[in-house]
């Protein structure tokens, strides 16, 4: 990975080369990861993309290799810190792919950065329903997670062994067990307390479907029906907001035998369908304009 300075921190990026045998459109897709974990998990998914389209992945502050320091862990900083990077890398188009916790920074991201962001793909990402009960459970579950992530962690085989059995319907390859590990017990506390707190308020939570409806780009959901992280119902709830869904267009999909981390289970169909969604969309537009 490459090494780019925002808010005076070192943060993580990789960046696809532009090829050849590539269609070339004038965007990028920037991938966004989910809580305590990295843009690792997007590179299986990006090597079926990059004969396509330039990808661009990046660990968000605090996550990954990217450091933190005392600035904030909210959406908007996080956001801000995308802009950033794009404005350094001198990217002028993009469409956001964003995984769980991602897809609500992939959201906030259209919004805030406008025209700069021709449309959003959410994995596994939903929400807009607020149930003080649960959130309570979540944001204290949450806490003891952030805190009780000891570096030791790392070198337990069998662990590793757990982690490629989390929230996915059937258990991935034992390396990204370790991966997930990895990343679980390296992440900055800051940043997984700050952004866990900040995107699970009752305001945030109740602001997401006011956002989706607001979007003029359009936004896409994709679940998993047997996520038990973000159930089906909670990202087709998110999605049936934006005015594709109003509309009567189809921006939701359900993928059979799926859990939480649909780039990895089903690599193959998520490339499909992102191809279909953001360059073969584009190209047919074009040809039609």
């Amino acid at each position: 990975m490459t090494q780019i300075i925002v808010r005076n921190l070192p943060q993580f990026y990789q960046l696809t080369p532009v090829l050849e045998s590539s269609t070339n459109p004038d965007f990028v897709l920037v991938f966004l990861h989910g809580w305590l974990l990295s843009s690792a998990y997007w590179q299986p998914l990006i090597e079926q993309l990059q004969c396509h389209v330039r990808c661009l992945s990046y660990d968000l502050r605090g996550f990954g290799q990217s450091m933190t320091g005392t600035c904030p862990h909210t959406l908007i900083s996080y956001v801000e810190d995308l802009a950033e990077i794009l404005a350094q890398l001198e990217i002028a188009k993009v469409w956001l792919v964003g995984h769980s916790l991602g897809g609500t920074l992939a959201l906030w991201g259209a919004h805030l950065m406008g025209d700069r962001v021709l449309g959003v793909v959410c994995l596994n990402s939903g929400g807009g329903i607020y149930i003080d009960q649960d959130f309570r459970k979540l944001r204290l579950a949450g806490r003891i997670i952030s805190y009780a992530r000891p570096q030791w962690l790392s070198h337990l085989p069998w662990l590793a062994g757990q982690f490629a059995g989390d929230s996915v319907y059937q258990p991935l390859a034992w390396h990204w067990g370790r991966q997930r590990l990895r990343d679980f017990v390296s992440a900055d506390l800051r940043a997984v307390l700050g952004i866990l707190l900040d995107s699970t308020t009752e305001q945030e939570v109740h602001r997401l479907p006011q956002l989706v409806a607001q979007l003029n780009q359009p936004a896409y959901f994709v679940a998993g029906d047997c996520d038990r992280i973000m159930q089906a119902k909670f990202v087709k709830h998110l999605a049936s907001f934006h005015p594709l869904f109003q509309g009567g267009e189809l921006n939701y999909w359900e993928i059979p035998n799926c859990g939480h981390i649909a780039m990895l289970e089903h690599t193959e169909q998520v490339k499909d369908l992102l191809l279909q969604l953001t360059v073969y969309n584009q190209i047919s537009s074009a040809s039609t304009s």
